[in-house]
């Protein structure tokens, strides 16, 4: 896949100036439970006005683009109008659990990877398959597939890869890694680079606590994934002691941090965040956070797919996804609405990168002439990583828990209070409740 973008600066002024001078349809929040709304029934199929009720979590930037989108929605389509529920990210699962639970979930829901095996398994989502997806990368699409049928459509690219400082690179005489480095490339760059820091810098994070970043290692080997998608316990011993081991003896030279001050580093905050405050050089990282990392450290950023082995060790995923709730009134009217948000050039203009990079390969061609350095930078990992990359694999249902269990066990062996065979003995241990 290669991600390549035509617009102006002044076409989105133009645009949204135009949208404010028309005017705002009828949005805001209601009453939870008021049913959708509709009058005037004798008025035709067309005609016949329609509340689509639509959900989202998100940053102050994402709620204004998305109101200006339903805003241009409605201007098109006169007779829909929507009711909005918008939020942060902490405790929306909750607040949409018990909606559905009543089945009165909003039609238009925001979903995330790793709740799409258990809203499936509950038959709780819609069938999308007749959208038009011809602009989407089918890697990225089929994250959002659940028995063959695409129940959950991504709304925004990202990847999981490296990150880096160049600019601590480049004054210390490293060159940056290349396309195609391998893990042993890796390890030995980092080695390397360690005597040439001052007291209190690390090249790169413990690994031993990183899920995403021993994902990436095992599925290098060849090994699949550590849980894999049916739910069975995976881990791979031989790769995990590999690993583990690996990291011990890292610890032990200061390359990576002491487990305390690994745990005090907070990604994107100003003050606590070690690759921005230059006491890190490499980090492993979602595409979507590059822009960010961009602007707290501008012009200092790389970025890398992750390292190979025998396969490739990164993947492409969506950010988050939009999904039709099983029980809505109005699945045909959500469906043309949201196959008009992922392939509208106009509705992609005003959402930017607010959702991540654009879904529609046809849409991303239109915006990137307006794209920022950090928007190209988050462009650059996904198309590095797109060379060669492993299929998503969002997790299966009823696993929630084990990741909290896992992260116990990894944290003690990072403390060194087990030995790598205990950790791995644990965490098949904790696995056996959730296998079925």
């Amino acid at each position: 896949m290669k991600i390549t973008l035509k617009i102006t600066s002044l076409v989105i002024a133009s645009l949204v100036l135009a949208i404010t001078a028309a005017g705002c349809s009828s949005l805001g929040v209601k009453d939870e439970g008021q049913p959708n709304e509709t009058t005037n029934a004798n008025a035709t199929a067309h005609d016949k006005p329609i509340k689509l009720r639509i959900m989202w979590w998100g940053s102050q930037a994402r709620h204004d683009a998305t109101l200006k989108i339903l805003d241009l929605y409605t201007k098109e389509h006169p007779n829909v109008t929507f009711e909005t529920q918008y939020q942060g990210f902490d405790g929306y699962l909750d607040k949409l659990t018990t909606q559905a639970a009543a089945k009165n979930a909003p039609d238009i829901i925001q979903m995330d990877a790793a709740w799409l095996a258990d809203w499936n398994g509950r038959g709780q989502l819609a069938d999308l398959s007749s959208l038009n997806t011809k602009d989407i990368d089918p890697k990225v699409l089929d994250t959002g597939k659940y028995n063959g049928k695409l129940t959950a459509v991504p709304l925004g690219f990202n990847a999981w890869g490296m990150i880096y400082d160049k600019a601590a690179l480049e004054k210390l005489g490293v060159a940056e890694p290349k396309d195609g480095y391998t893990w042993d490339d890796y390890f030995k760059m980092v080695e390397e680079i360690k005597p040439k820091l001052h007291k209190g810098q690390y090249v790169i994070k413990d690994g031993t606590t990183d899920t995403e970043q021993y994902a990436a290692f095992q599925l290098s080997k060849g090994k699949g994934w550590p849980i894999t998608a049916d739910g069975k316990f995976n881990y791979d011993k031989e790769t995990w002691l590999e690993w583990t081991k690996k990291f011990a003896q890292l610890r032990k030279e200061g390359v990576v941090p002491p487990p305390d001050v690994q745990l005090a580093d907070k990604d994107l905050d100003p003050t606590a965040d070690m690759l921005v405050n230059g006491n890190l050089l490499f980090k492993g990282l979602h595409a979507a956070q590059v822009s960010a990392y961009d602007s707290l450290k501008p012009g200092a950023i790389g970025v890398a797919a992750m390292p190979q082995g025998v396969q490739a060790g990164g993947w492409l995923k969506a950010t988050f996804y939009f999904s039709i709730s099983q029980d809505s009134q109005y699945k045909e009217e959500s469906m043309k609405f949201i196959d008009w948000f992922i392939n509208d050039q106009k509705a992609g203009e005003i959402g930017g990168t607010t959702r991540g990079i654009p879904i529609s390969n046809n849409v991303l061609e239109f915006l990137k002439p307006a794209f920022s350095i950090g928007d190209k930078l988050t462009v650059e990992m996904i198309n590095k990583t797109a060379l060669n990359s492993q299929v998503f694999n969002p997790g299966p249902p009823g696993w929630a828990d084990f990741g909290k269990e896992a992260k116990d066990i990894r944290e003690q062996l990072m403390f060194e209070k087990m030995t790598p065979e205990q950790a791995y003995d644990a965490l098949m241990k904790a696995a056996k409740k959730y296998e079925k």
